[in-house]
């Protein structure tokens, strides 16, 4: 999930999300709550992100799966960054099949500790994540058999986090627009 904020202004925040991944959910609610706070918010799929660089704020997430962040949050981190090094940057992962991350905080895996330093990330959050019947693949299957399923996510506490990327960056944007400087006449 990635979330932008155009420069200089409340232009748009883009979510970055796993449409296939119940991270989806988890940036649809963070869109949500930074539109709510005033920032003109986008929640698209990193495949459809062609442009990071108008944007001053980016939140990605990614499912967990296997302890291994997904990889196409990775893709999406090593292929815009560049662009990214001028941007605030927020990281989450979703997945822990069980209450421990509303329990605790859950330092991030390997995969967006790596995107976390070389994107000198702002922060990392880890929630909860979601297995439902249906779910796709060898191991969510496995998971599902063995009574591994549910739904973890905790949304007063991805609000909260998404109330305070937003009250970050509406300070930042405050403290860094420069104001024209007032144009005295010369005394004579």
């Amino acid at each position: 999930m990635k979330a932008g904020a155009h420069h200089g202004h409340q232009g748009p925040c883009r979510l970055r999300l796993q449409e296939r991944l119940h991270p989806a959910q988890i940036a649809e609610r963070i869109g949500e709550v930074l539109r709510r706070q005033g920032l003109d918010t986008e929640v698209r799929p990193a495949a459809q992100v062609r442009d990071v660089e108008p944007y001053d704020v980016v939140v990605l997430g990614g499912a967990l799966y296997a302890a291994r962040w997904h990889r196409d949050a990775r893709r999406f981190a090593r292929r815009n960054a560049d662009r990214l090094s001028t941007a605030a940057v927020w990281l989450f992962s979703s997945g822990p099949l069980d209450a421990s991350a509303a329990q605790r905080s859950i330092p991030p895996v390997a995969g967006a500790r790596r995107v976390m330093v070389r994107l000198d990330a702002v922060e990392h959050r880890t929630f909860g994540g979601c297995l439902r019947e249906g779910a796709k693949g060898r191991i969510a299957r496995s998971l599902l058999a063995s009574g591994r399923g549910g739904d973890f996510r905790d949304f007063d506490s991805i609000t909260a986090w998404a109330d305070r990327i937003a009250s970050v960056s509406l300070t930042t944007r405050s403290l860094t627009t420069r104001r024209e400087p007032e144009r005295h006449s010369p005394r004579t």
